[in-house]
C-alpha cells in the first residue's frame, strides 16, 4: 500500500518496492487517503497518462494489486458526496486500467434526523436497534446495491474492509451485508463484493484471525498485512479507545508493524487459513506504525511475512 511511502515520489516509492523485492503496489486515490502517488482526475481524462503509470509499473516487473477509495461515502455531509465520487470513479479507473480489485469500506450514515455518522455498538439502549435499522434499510443496503450492479457490469471486485466506525466492521456485519444485496440483486451479480480482511482491525476488538478467515472463506478478495499491538494501558481501560494515535503512549492499543504485535508463527498460522480457504493473491502491507520511520517499519513487515510464508 503505497500511502505508507507517501513522502517519496512515485518513481521513488516504486523503485523502493522494488529494492525490497516484492511483487505488487496498491494505490489509494482519494478518500481518506491523499493519493501521494495517482492524480484520480487526470488519469480518467488522459490516455497518456495512464498509459505512463502502467509503464512505470510494469517496466519494473510489478503490478497493480488494487485501488483504494476507501473513505465515508455515506457520511450525509458535503464529504460523503465527495466520497461518493471518489469510488464511482476509482471502480471507472479500474476498469480502464484492467486492475480487477478495488478496497473500499462500507460507509457509516448519521441516524435519523441526524447530521453526524452514528455507530451502534450495542443492542441497548432499545433506541439503538431503531437507528440500526434505519442505517441499513434506508442507506446502507440502498447504496451497496447500485454499486455492486456498477462494478459488475464494469468486471471490478469490491473489497470491503472491515473497519471500526463503520457498518460493516467484522465477519457478521459483511455477511449480513452480502446476504441483503445478493437478495435484491441475485448471486451472480453480488459475486464481485468481498472483504479486504485486515486482522488488525479485528485484533483491537477481541477477535481471532483464523476463526474470521474460515468464516469468510472465498470471500477474502485481497489482504492487508498490519499488525496491532495490545497495550498494558488496556488492563485497565479495555479496548475501547479515543486517545490519537500519536502519542502511541498514551493508547490502549495501536497499529504496529508487521510481527511487532502478533509473533511470526500466528502470522504463519494466518498464512496456512488463508490458504486452506483457497486464498492466493497479494499480502499488502499497510504500514501505521507510528513508533519509527516508514522504511524500517515496512522493511521489517517484509521479514516478519517472509518468515510466515516460509
Amino acid at each position: 500500500m503505497t500511502d505508507g511511502l507517501a513522502h517519496l515520489d512515485r518513481g521513488a516509492c516504486l523503485d523502493q518496492v522494488v529494492a525490497w523485492g516484492l511483487d505488487a503496489v496498491e494505490f489509494g486515490t482519494g478518500g481518506w487517503s491523499s493519493a501521494p502517488h495517482l492524480d484520480l482526475q487526470r488519469l480518467l481524462r488522459d490516455a497518456d497518462e495512464r498509459k505512463r503509470l502502467v509503464t512505470e509499473v510494469s517496466d519494473r516487473g510489478l503490478t497493480i494489486s488494487a485501488l483504494n477509495a476507501s473513505g465515508n461515502q455515506l457520511h450525509p455531509g458535503p464529504s460523503g458526496a465527495e466520497d461518493r465520487a471518489t469510488v464511482a470513479d476509482t471502480l471507472e479507473l479500474a476498469a480502464v486500467l484492467g486492475v480487477r480489485t478495488v478496497v473500499l469500506m462500507s460507509g457509516l450514515p448519521a441516524g435519523p434526523g441526524d447530521n453526524h455518522p452514528n455507530w451502534i455498538t450495542s443492542s441497548w439502549p432499545p433506541e439503538a436497534l431503531e437507528i440500526l435499522e434505519w442505517q441499513w434499510s434506508e442507506r446502507l443496503v440502498p447504496y451497496w446495491r447500485e454499486l455492486v450492479v456498477r462494478a459488475h457490469g464494469l468486471g471490478v471486485r469490491l473489497c470491503i474492509e472491515q473497519h471500526g466506525s463503520q457498518c460493516v466492521y467484522n465477519t457478521e456485519s459483511f455477511l449480513r451485508l452480502r446476504r441483503a444485496v445478493a437478495a435484491e440483486v441475485g448471486e451472480a451479480v453480488a459475486s464481485v463484493l468481498g472483504v479486504n480482511f485486515d486482522p488488525s482491525h479485528l485484533w483491537w476488538m477481541g477477535g481471532s484471525a483464523v476463526d474470521a478467515i474460515g468464516a469468510l472463506g472465498e470471500s477474502i478478495f485481497h489482504v492487508h498485512a498490519k499488525d496491532t499491538r495490545i497495550e498494558e494501558k488496556s488492563r485497565r481501560d479495555g479496548l475501547l479507545d479515543t486517545n490519537p494515535v500519536t502519542p502511541v503512549g498514551d493508547r490502549a492499543w495501536n497499529y504496529v508493524r508487521v510481527g511487532e504485535g502478533r509473533s511470526a508463527e500466528e502470522w504463519s498460522g494466518i498464512v496456512a487459513a488463508l490458504r486452506e480457504v483457497g486464498y492466493d493473491g497479494v499480502l499488502s502491507i499497510e504500514n501505521e506504525d507510528h513508533s519509527l520511520p516508514a522504511i524500517g517499519a515496512i522493511a521489517d513487515s517484509i521479514a516478519t511475512l517472509r518468515a510466515a510464508l516460509g
